[in-house]
């Protein structure tokens, strides 16, 4: 197994990612968590590493808030898009872009961050763990991460209140490619075991898409869409529903 590269269809992940009303509520509540750690961050200009960060939508936003951007990923074809929609951005200098893994960083990069993302990205590596590991040692003593994984847990409960109980029961294997599903989903309790190996403390939980994916009447989300986003700002840091969002996104800080 190795890691997963977009290149074949990296369009099509740009338009299915961010440009559904799934990708929007992801982009509403990971905003949020990002705003929030610039907050406690509390620095006019911050060095942030978006690692795996694909065409960069985060660190374009950051970027245009002045702060000092490394984009690095494995696919050349979304870091094509990520340059192209700099070209002509008055804070284009502000990304430095790097095409290359996570585990390669020392090729390209010195010193420490104070903010380093990591986004849906965990669940599409052949060592996650290892490469989580990796990454942390990028971080300042006293910076954050914004961390995001696909929940497997969130995947078994949608499972079983579809009525899939045969493919719960199997254990939830993959029938065929999916290319935007997930090649290694991760329980939650298996990432905090990793996170508490390497001291780092979870400041701050959210679930993406608590509501969203378990709707009966999905024409809902388009009609109503407003009042749904709103619902899932509510109750996405709330429990049970901030464990049964289909992403999980947690803010670290070194213990």
């Amino acid at each position: 197994m190795t890691d997963h590269n977009f290149d074949p269809i990296a369009q099509k992940f740009v338009n299915n990612i961010y440009g559904s009303y799934k990708g929007q509520i992801r982009k509403e509540i990971v905003w949020r968590e990002l705003l929030d750690c610039l907050t406690r961050l509390n620095k006019p200009k911050l060095r942030i590493l978006d690692a795996g960060g694909g065409f960069g939508y985060f660190s374009q936003k950051l970027a245009a808030l002045g702060h000092q951007v490394t984009l690095c990923d494995i696919s050349g074809e979304l870091l094509k898009i990520a340059a192209e929609q700099l070209s002509d951005k008055p804070y284009r200098n502000n990304v430095e872009i790097i095409h290359g893994s996570i585990q390669s960083l020392e090729l390209h990069c010195d010193g420490k961050f104070d903010l380093i993302l990591n986004h849906a990205v965990l669940e599409w590596l052949a060592e996650p763990k290892q490469t989580l590991h990796t990454l942390l040692n990028w971080l300042d003593k006293e910076g954050l991460v914004s961390l995001m994984f696909y929940n497997k847990e969130a995947q078994r409960f949608f499972n079983l209140v579809s009525g899939n109980l045969d493919f719960v029961e199997l254990g939830m294997p993959r029938k065929k490619v999916v290319r935007l599903s997930p090649t290694n989903p991760l329980f939650e309790c298996d990432v905090m075991d990793w996170l508490n190996e390497v001291n780092m403390t979870v400041l701050q939980k959210t679930g993406v898409r608590v509501l969203h994916d378990y709707m009966k009447s999905p024409e809902i989300t388009e009609s109503h869409f407003e009042q749904l986003l709103e619902m899932e700002k509510k109750y996405c840091q709330l429990e049970p529903y901030a464990s049964l969002g289909r992403y999980t996104h947690l803010t670290l800080a070194k213990r």
